[in-house]
């Protein structure tokens, strides 16, 4: 493509974070949005009628993916679905010939994780994951002010969210399936469950068949930001506890949890918490790089460097943002149009995502377990926990199949 192309998008899954998603793309002049897709006719609805109020083109309509992938008008697929569903879309897109943004965690499970790389590595193509903090302006100073080893030696970096925007969400029954809604489609190729309200929209991220709970959801966002900083390596072992001490409803995935993890060069602790929002040094989420000279704690709102007492030159200093927008998820959408023309790496490419979803998904491992997982990055695959290597891959209900799940 040339600089002043138009790029085609098609938006698989019309859901919250599509919101978000098609605002940051559509703020690049060049971006079109001819066809989104759906299995939820209320979902579509709702995305009619909000290009409509954006002053968008009218786009058409769909509720199986593949019908965007057989177009050839289409540059580029936006995966905004369910955890569960990120993975056959991406594959199959790649192999349509269409780069990818597809929104984090890269899949459900680690092994799904490597046949999405597989397929951009096999088929040429440009891939992002959505943790758009990769972009943002005060993230990349943060990083590079760790980067710089003004730190001293960072042996320890904590992680944590404390969330109190998560809620109990009651006990529904099981009931009839929502008019316009495919929920067989839905499903894919998640096991078959009878139609629960709590397993629908949003609170899908709290069932094991969907998504991972918070370390997979907020975690991918604050682990990324520790990976940034430490680099590529993978942890040696994780062991991980928690359980629900505060909801009483009928999702699963823990209301708190904590992983520790051991890489070959540093440690680090995850933690999560949901109904409250006091977390260490009073931050709602955080990420902590302590070093031997100061630590770094960066969040949302800025980062500070506070020294150890005992070092008198140790840096000291503070950036506050004035105001918390957009922007980072703009610049993010406008990286990979960047790289759609050049054909270079993205900054959140799938080898990344790959690497910072795996991480998180090594948590839950643990935490489902026995509580504790050895890691074996060159063989990628769990040794002596039986139960915890069946969890890196996912057994997908017929017909449904994966390409490349077994690369």
């Amino acid at each position: 493509m040339g600089a002043n192309d138009r790029v085609r998008v098609g938006l698989i899954g019309c859901g919250g974070i599509s919101v978000a998603d098609t605002r940051a793309f559509c703020a690049h002049p060049e971006v079109e949005i001819p066809v989104v897709c759906d299995v939820d006719d209320a979902q579509i609805a709702e995305t009619l009628a909000r290009f409509q109020k954006e002053n968008w083109p009218k786009p058409e309509t769909v509720k199986d993916f593949r019908r965007i992938l057989e177009r050839k008008d289409i540059d580029a697929c936006l995966v905004c679905t369910p955890d569960h569903w990120h993975a056959l879309p991406t594959v199959l897109a790649c192999e349509a010939g269409k780069d990818v943004y597809c929104e984090k965690p890269l899949a459900t499970s680690i092994a799904e994780g490597r046949a999405m790389v597989a397929a951009t590595r096999r088929n040429g193509r440009v891939t992002q994951m959505g943790t758009m903090w990769r972009s943002g302006d005060h993230y990349r100073e943060a990083i590079e002010f760790v980067h710089s080893g003004r730190l001293g030696k960072v042996r320890q970096v904590r992680v944590w969210a404390y969330l109190d925007w998560v809620k109990d969400a009651g006990n529904p029954p099981d009931g009839p399936v929502p008019a316009g809604v495919d929920y067989d489609f839905w499903l894919g190729p998640a096991p078959q469950r009878a139609f629960n309200p709590n397993r629908f929209h949003f609170n899908f991220r709290w069932f094991w068949d969907y998504a991972g709970g918070l370390m997979t959801d907020w975690g991918v966002h604050l682990i990324n930001l520790a990976l940034w900083g430490m680099g590529p390596e993978y942890p040696k072992s994780v062991i991980s506890s928690g359980g629900r001490y505060v909801l009483t409803d009928n999702t699963e995935t823990p209301d708190s949890q904590i992983a520790v993890y051991e890489f070959p060069s540093y440690r680090m602790i995850f933690e999560h918490q949901v109904g409250n929002n006091l977390g260490p040094d009073r931050r709602e989420h955080g990420v902590a790089f302590t070093g031997t000279d100061a630590t770094l704690i960066l969040d949302q709102s800025g980062w500070e460097v506070i020294p150890e007492r005992s070092k008198k030159d140790a840096p000291s200093e503070k950036h506050a943002v004035e105001k918390m927008t957009d922007q980072a998820r703009v610049n993010h959408a406008g990286n990979f149009l960047e790289c759609m023309r050049s054909r270079k790496p993205t900054v959140e490419n799938f080898e990344i995502g790959h690497h910072v979803s795996t991480v998180a998904h090594l948590g839950n491992l643990a935490f489902r377990t026995t509580g504790r997982v050895e890691w074996d990055a060159a063989s990628g695959s769990v040794v002596g926990n039986e139960a915890a290597q069946k969890l890196v891959s996912r057994q997908y209900r017929e017909p449904w199949t994966l390409p490349y799940l077994n690369v």
